[in-house]
């Protein structure tokens, strides 16, 4: 039977979620993305463009992105239309059904320096029927279905683990074009210097280009805006200093970089759906 070209498992609040896509013609996430789930995406096919933290990915079909909780990142058109993904959301709680062991394995890929794992193409049919046999049970919901997508998203995750444990890494996926790494570079200060007063202003003139050009180039890099990296990372740290400390939310504004404890409420709702405040007492509730 044909898989329907969308299907969901579960929802953001479970510990295991499930997302399929297979989309016609162009597309690019059109808004910002940063939420606190653990992030397996596969590709089936087609080719993407995945800016994760500070820098960009090309993806090709048999390629896992591994994405770190909290971590800013969006998925772009490279060109190339049509494509077909799958995404596998893992939470705090998933893990914690497994042996200590266990669970720092099923992590590990996720505290990795590296993002991409590149299926050898011997291993693609097999971990894609096991895929699409996990879709085919999402969409028909045969009894004991939750069994098979509890049982290969493990089975996946485990995969990735195990072969980003003995990969060999090659030197050629690091390279990056002129451009790209001065974009890099760039989104590179960002996160280091957030707290102080960035401006497009005075990072062009800090990198030796034109405020056009900069802007122009970062959104077509990364998918960002500006302005809104830099909010983005602002609030990325607000969000840990509110689950860590006890600071008054005011100063937290002030010492990540925002400079009206109004402009930090709209943006940090704009990007949590939650104000500041009812983030806080949502993660200590």
């Amino acid at each position: 039977m044909k898989i329907k070209s969308k299907l969901h498992y579960g929802d953001p609040l479970e510990p295991l979620h499930v997302e399929y896509d297979r989309r016609k013609g162009h597309f690019s996430m059109s808004s910002s993305h940063m939420h606190s789930h653990y992030e397996l995406y596969y590709l089936f096919a087609g080719q993407r463009v995945y800016f994760i933290r500070d820098r960009s990915y090309t993806i090709q079909a048999g390629d896992f992105v591994i994405i770190p909780s909290d971590v800013v990142h969006r998925t772009l058109d490279s060109g190339v239309p049509d494509h077909e993904r799958l995404v596998l959301y893992f939470n705090e709680d998933y893990f914690k059904q497994f042996a200590r062991e266990d669970a720092e394995l099923l992590l590990a890929p996720f505290h990795s320096a590296r993002h991409i794992h590149r299926t050898a193409p011997h291993e693609k049919l097999h971990i894609e029927q096991r895929l699409y046999t996990m879709l085919h049970d999402i969409q028909e919901q045969q009894p004991g279905y939750r069994l098979t997508v509890q049982n290969t998203a493990a089975d996946t995750l485990l995969y990735v683990a195990r072969q980003m444990r003995n990969a060999v890494v090659d030197p050629a996926d690091d390279i990056l074009s002129p451009t790209e790494a001065k974009m890099m570079e760039i989104a590179q200060y960002i996160n280091a210097h957030f707290r102080d007063d960035l401006t497009l202003e005075r990072l062009s003139s800090r990198f030796y280009l034109s405020e056009s050009y900069l802007s122009r180039t970062f959104k077509k890099l990364t998918g960002f805006a500006f302005t809104e990296y830099v909010g983005m990372t602002r609030v990325k740290e607000a969000q840990r200093l509110l689950r860590e400390t006890n600071k008054r939310i005011t100063d937290i504004s002030e010492e990540v970089g925002f400079g009206s404890f109004a402009h930090f409420q709209k943006v940090f709702k704009e990007l949590t759906a939650l104000s500041p405040r009812d983030y806080r007492a949502q993660f200590r509730k």
